[in-house]
């Protein structure tokens, strides 16, 4: 069932609109309400079955991931089988699941993700009117625990500085972009860019997917989309943490730089109040320190509503700073200098 190849091209011409494929490994705690958010977009003339088909890949799960999706009606379980060598789990489940879909538009998402009603066929149509064969939302994000509120809302409004959607959607622009918790591409443009066999060994192959095909001018569109899905993306301070070490250097070009502007933030947020303070009586420097004090919060604050989180999130995250700046040293320190991460339970070359 596994045939990995870059050149592979699946015999059968589609026959369904759509190919739901969901890699997951050891997903037991988040796979079936994935499943039913998906198994529930019920439309008169969009029925599960008659039109579209969702596929779980189970990707060597020993938790209860395979008998969660099989206990799903509508739902077909393919097992990926060993990984071959020089594949990443998630490139080589997706690739498994798009070989054997039918659909003519293959949309990948993962078991994190909460597909609100009618989110399929409204995001077919999105792509259909923006004339693109690739379609990525970026989903409304839910956060749980003090870190996750602090250091989240941090790393989304980086991102949306680094990769502004308007000009991923631009095809002027040479910039791409995709979030792999949901990419919707035509069956036609996948296979011809070669697919996740083309982005095997990637460990973030949404992203290296999203620039073969800009380079290929097919067509590209990307938006924070929390309309149609949202996400929990990590359900432990240990997933996020080794999660973003796994993605923050691949995702930022300096991430080293990155990191020592954002612990200034937090010597100028923190250390200029220590400093005025200290002064018994206003003076001219007093006045100075506590407008480069103002300016550097409204600066901060400002930059983080980027996020689009909640503003009760967005105020913690002046003490997730620190752990922000050490995720990007470490991500940078494994990319760099042992050149191997940790995600799942593997380990990738980087």
């Amino acid at each position: 069932m596994n045939i990995p190849g870059e050149n592979y091209v699946p015999a059968d011409s589609p026959s369904l609109q759509l190919s739901v494929i969901v890699p997951a490994r050891n997903e037991e705690d988040c796979l079936g309400d994935c499943l039913r958010s998906l198994a529930g977009q019920s439309d008169p003339i969009f029925s599960l079955g008659a039109h579209w088909e969702i596929l779980v890949v189970n990707d060597g799960s020993v938790d209860g991931t395979r008998q969660i999706a099989q206990s799903i009606p509508g739902v077909t379980v393919i097992d990926a089988g060993p990984l071959p060598k020089g594949w990443t789990g998630k490139a080589n489940a997706v690739w498994i699941g798009a070989k054997l879909a039918r659909g003519e538009w293959l949309l990948f998402t993962d078991a994190d993700t909460i597909h609100e009603p009618g989110d399929l066929l409204r995001a077919m149509h999105e792509a259909e009117k923006a004339k693109v064969a690739m379609l990525s939302y970026s989903p409304r994000q839910i956060v749980n625990g003090f870190w996750q509120k602090a250091v989240m809302p941090l790393v989304f409004c980086e991102l949306a500085l680094a990769y502004p959607p308007e000009k991923i959607s631009n095809p002027e622009s040479r910039l791409a972009a995709a979030n792999g918790q949901f990419v919707l591409i035509q069956r036609e443009a996948y296979f011809s860019v070669g697919g996740h066999a083309s982005v095997a060994e990637s460990v973030l192959e949404d992203v290296d997917l999203a620039r073969l095909v800009k380079r290929r001018k097919l067509g590209l569109r990307f938006r924070y989309a929390p309309d149609a899905l949202s996400s929990r993306m990590y359900r432990s301070f240990s997933q996020m943490y080794e999660g973003w070490t796994k993605n923050l250097t691949l995702l930022f070009a300096n991430s080293l730089a990155l990191g020592a502007w954002r612990l200034l933030d937090l010597a100028l947020l923190v250390g200029l109040p220590l400093i005025f303070f200290g002064f018994y009586q206003p003076t001219m420097l007093w006045w100075v320190l506590m407008a480069l004090w103002a300016r550097t919060l409204w600066r901060f604050y400002r930059r983080v509503a980027r996020s689009n989180f909640p503003f009760g999130d967005c105020a913690m995250t002046i003490f997730g700073l620190p752990l922000f700046a050490w995720l990007l040293w470490r991500s940078w320190f494994h990319h760099t200098i042992t050149k191997r991460v940790i995600w799942k339970g593997r380990s990738y070359a980087s």
